[in-house]
């Protein structure tokens, strides 16, 4: 509801949206999803390394975190040079 109002304060709007609730509800949906997909895509980036050992049988010196880890270390490396 915040950054409804704010938008609204400002001048600023969604596209086809009323201000107000209509702008609030629609941006807490829009969140929602986006929350959803990336919930879903740091689960599969967890478990993916749990999966391919049991596939292939080698045994993996790190998981998924470690892999977060160095993608978002990368990341913010990159964003920095």
């Amino acid at each position: 509801n915040e950054i409804a109002n704010n938008l609204k304060q400002y001048g600023g709007f969604v596209q086809g949206i009323r201000p107000g609730k209509p702008t609030s509800d629609y941006l807490m949906k829009i969140s929602n999803r986006l929350t959803l997909v990336g919930a879903i895509f740091l689960a599969m980036v967890a478990i993916l390394p749990i999966v391919v050992a049991a596939i292939t049988g080698v045994a993996m010196s790190f998981g998924g975190t470690a892999i977060l880890i160095v993608v978002g270390v990368a990341l913010e490396t990159s964003k920095q040079l």
